[in-house]
């Protein structure tokens, strides 16, 4: 059962891509006569080439490698953009974005919310600090400001930018958000990131771990009166 749990739990590199490939094929019905396309072009090509040159057989051997190797590279593209298209608009799409990047950056979702679901995500690399909000730019306003008021006792004259993902004008679409993380000017070191991450999950551990108020109500303080007046 052991055994068996564990190949459910972790399919095969081939399985893998099936479902990707099925995934995309619901959002890219094209995708099938893409590839096939990319790699008989890609093939024939270096075929032709190989017939010119007198080496059909290693330039097409050649060739099979090479169209596989540009199928793989227009699949992972179109898959990519499949992906994008179905969390587009999902509470948490932001954070999942996020979470997929590689090394040098620390992720911490959902930092600040409200009851209208805005959130807040941080991320914490070379560049500085990163606040990435989601939902409605208005709102998202007094939650970012009141986020990077809370920081600034802690992080010093890092630099903080303010991302607010969507289509508007001002705004980083979800797609474009790694790139546009990564173009930011590098100004931390890698020790100097791990430290400034760990003042902020120190700061929110203390704001989560703050004991509520206990003892008597000051004087003057009234409990509200209920419609009946008891």
């Amino acid at each position: 059962m052991a055994r068996k749990d564990n190949n459910t739990e972790n399919p095969g590199r081939l399985k893998q891509i099936a479902q990707t490939y099925k995934m995309t094929r619901r959002v890219d019905r094209k995708i099938g006569w893409i590839l096939a396309g990319v790699g008989l072009v890609t093939f024939g090509v270096l075929l032709a080439i190989g017939f010119l040159i007198g080496h059909p057989v290693y330039v097409g051997i050649l060739g099979v490698l090479l169209a596989l190797l540009a199928c793989a590279i227009v699949f992972g593209r179109r898959a990519e953009r499949a992906a994008f298209g179905q969390m587009e608009g999902q509470t948490g799409a932001a954070a999942a974005v996020l979470e997929n990047f590689k090394r040098g950056w620390h992720v911490t979702p959902a930092v600040a919310m409200n009851r209208s679901q805005d959130v807040v995500h941080r991320a914490v690399g070379k560049a500085g600090i990163v606040l990435v909000g989601e939902g409605n730019p208005n709102r998202l306003r007094s939650l970012l400001a009141s986020e990077k008021k809370k920081m600034a006792r802690v992080v010093g004259d890092v630099p903080v930018h303010v991302v607010v993902v969507g289509h508007d004008e001002g705004q980083v679409e979800l797609k474009k958000l790694r790139t546009h993380m990564m173009k930011l000017p590098r100004v931390l070191q890698g020790a100097q990131v791990t430290q400034v991450n760990d003042r902020l999950r120190a700061l929110g551990d203390l704001m989560s771990n703050m004991p509520v108020p206990k003892g008597p109500m000051p004087k003057g303080m009234k409990l509200p009166k209920g419609p009946n007046g008891r």
